[in-house]
């Protein structure tokens, strides 16, 4: 029991809204709640009441008692929300969420606007449509501007060299405005009607390109009145496939519970378009019921992002009325928590509900495996308990230049995508792959020490023994004892399952039989590890080749660097090309073409 007195506490608690926060001995946060009656609301946690099971254990364990007054009850839900994310307490439900949402980004300020997915800060400048559900939805609506509206996706650097057309305007994906195939006021046009179908005007749009279609058929216009046709067909097709009865914008939520865990599922469908679901799996403490998960996941999830102007669940959530006036507060408008729902409506959340079911089945039965996969680890690795985090690290590089070191972290979840990191690397000899790992493990653990991050039980280094003793130095380095090191070495023929474990300390490495459960989860986190790592290094490669070779020369422009390429094809061909051959080009003075020539052929 508690030794924390109650009666003294609660004798001088305001009645203003706020949030609380219960701590326990070692003033770690057990709980934050809302309130609209501070005093009402944590006097209900020490009244005679019957209380559940969860409650009761919070309840004993609670030390200490801190308040935060807010002006409205607006405020409290919000700074619930943000101290949730922040304590992570452990009787609270906790919406873990590695990703932001992503958008279709329309840019600006260039004649010739791209679409793009995008996720991060709303504050991008240009047009974003959605959110959508998932990365898939948006590539699907891409592919299907590009298709329809030939709108181009390539990157502006990309844009600003091209001599000829590329392969997408020879699929028809593209109308080239590169190479001035497609002048601006009609790709401007096409734009124009992108934007309106991703707004939902499909039906306008539609009639619009009707009309056009009959116009250009009576000038005899064949081919363009082809194309239209052709835009009218695949518009229809593609509304017939993701429209529904009705219109308005909605989210229904649904909510599977089996085996104390959860899973959320959140459909969406905008301007009548179904764009598809995403899961959730929040952590709670056991016992946590459904409508109180309902009601902590829209708070958590709809202070992240804009609500639509319905949200559908299968029942009505806990301070439903509360929710819908913070909710509608911070997106704008009217926002309406609707429970009872009637024909298409109740089909589709129908069909939610068995997605939450499935995807909670196919969880269960992954951690099932994943557990099997921790439990022969700690085995073979000698462990005092169940590994709860584990880091890799891999390098990659080409031929030594610009090396980036990856850490990837997973717990007993799986990957934890939200704290892999990249590390550039500087100032070591190209290929000296030993330093490269050195410093990166440094960099990384630095951080840990300062409380970046938990210190992780498992330490994996993709190397063998010269890789593993750099991981040694290091740590020894920084005093970190506590973490455990394994070097996971490509065995014979870097054939998978014949991976060696290389230990600290121990002279022969560790062979797992190669249906070994643990084999397979090193193989995994190994494997991830990799990817992450080629990721950063092109990324960094690729940063490296947005300017272009002729951008290099000054007095160069755009305009000119333009009909360069055009006449040429390409800046091999320009490298190539004497004085004589770079004069003749528009725009290009004598004295600019021994510039350019003199870039490529005097050791520039």
């Amino acid at each position: 029991m508690s030794d924390f007195d109650s009666q003294s506490f609660l004798s001088q608690l305001t009645h203003s809204p706020g949030v609380y926060l219960m701590l326990g001995a070692s003033d770690e946060v057990l709980y934050v709640g809302k309130a609209r009656d501070l005093k009402r609301r944590v006097s209900s946690y020490f009244s005679g009441s019957a209380k559940t099971p969860r409650i009761q254990s919070m309840v004993d364990q609670i030390h200490r008692v801190e308040v935060d007054v807010t002006h409205t009850e607006d405020e409290a839900l919000i700074l619930e929300s943000t101290l949730i994310k922040r304590h992570r307490p452990r009787y609270n439900v906790l919406l873990r969420d590695d990703k932001s949402y992503p958008y279709v980004h329309l840019s600006e300020n260039h004649p010739f606007p791209r679409l793009t997915l995008y996720r991060g800060s709303k504050s991008v400048k240009g047009q974003l449509f959605g959110p959508y559900p998932s990365a898939g939805s948006v590539r699907e609506s891409l592919r299907l501007m590009q298709k329809i509206f030939r709108i181009r996706s390539c990157t502006d650097s990309f844009f600003a060299n091209r001599g000829r057309p590329c392969l997408q305007y020879q699929i028809k994906r593209c109308t080239a405005p590169c190479v001035g195939y497609i002048s601006e006021a009609d790709y401007r046009r096409d734009v124009d009607n992108a934007v309106r179908f991703l707004e939902g005007r499909g039906d306008d749009l539609i009639e619009e390109i009707g009309e056009r279609m009959e116009a250009a058929s009576a000038k005899q216009e064949f081919e363009q009145a082809a194309h239209y046709r052709d835009q009218v067909a695949a518009l229809r097709r593609v509304q017939k496939q993701r429209h529904l009865r009705g219109s308005g914008d909605y989210d229904i939520v649904c909510c599977a519970q089996r085996a104390g865990q959860s899973c959320v599922v959140v459909l969406s469908v905008r301007q009548g378009g179904n764009l598809g679901h995403r899961s959730f799996f929040p952590q709670a403490p056991g016992g946590t019921s459904r409508k109180e998960m309902l009601s902590a996941f829209l708070g958590q999830y709809y202070l992240e992002r804009p609500a639509p102007a319905e949200v559908l669940t299968q029942e009505e959530p806990d301070e439903r009325e509360w929710l819908e006036a913070v909710l509608g507060h911070k997106a704008g408008h009217k926002v309406r928590i609707r429970y009872n729902l009637r024909t298409q409506r109740q089909r589709l959340r129908e069909n939610a509900q068995a997605t939450a079911e499935q995807a909670l089945g196919a969880r269960l039965a992954d951690q099932t495996a994943t557990e099997a996969r921790l439990a022969e680890l700690q085995e073979v690795l000698s462990l005092e308990n169940l590994p709860e985090r584990m880091e890799c690290f891999d390098i990659s590089h080409t031929g030594g230049e610009r090396a980036v070191a990856s850490c990837v972290v997973f717990d007993r979840e799986g990957a934890v995508k939200s704290a892999y990191r990249h590390f550039n690397i500087e100032g070591i000899e190209p290929g000296d792959d030993y330093a490269v790992m050195r410093q990166a493990i440094e960099r990384r653990f630095a951080r840990l020490k300062k409380g970046e991050a938990p210190m992780p039980d498992i330490l994996l280094i993709d190397g063998g023994r010269g890789q593993l003793s750099q991981a040694v130095s290091a740590l020894e380095d920084l005093q970190i004892n506590e973490v455990q090191l394994v070097g996971v070495a490509k065995g014979e023929g870097r054939v998978p399952g014949r991976e060696k474990l290389i230990l600290p300390g121990r002279s022969s490495p560790l062979i797992l039989r190669p249906d070994s459960p643990a084999l397979h989860l090193v193989q995994q986190i190994r494997d991830e590890a990799h990817r992450f790592a080629v990721h950063g290094h092109r990324q960094r490669r690729g940063r490296a080749r947005t300017r272009s070779v002729l951008e290099e020369i000054e007095g160069l422009g755009q305009v000119r660097r333009r009909n360069l390429l055009k006449a040429f094809g390409g800046v091999q061909q320009v490298s190539r090309a004497g004085v004589e051959d770079l004069a003749r080009i528009h725009g290009i003075s004598r004295n600019m073409a021994r510039k350019i020539h003199a870039h490529f052929h005097e050791g520039h």
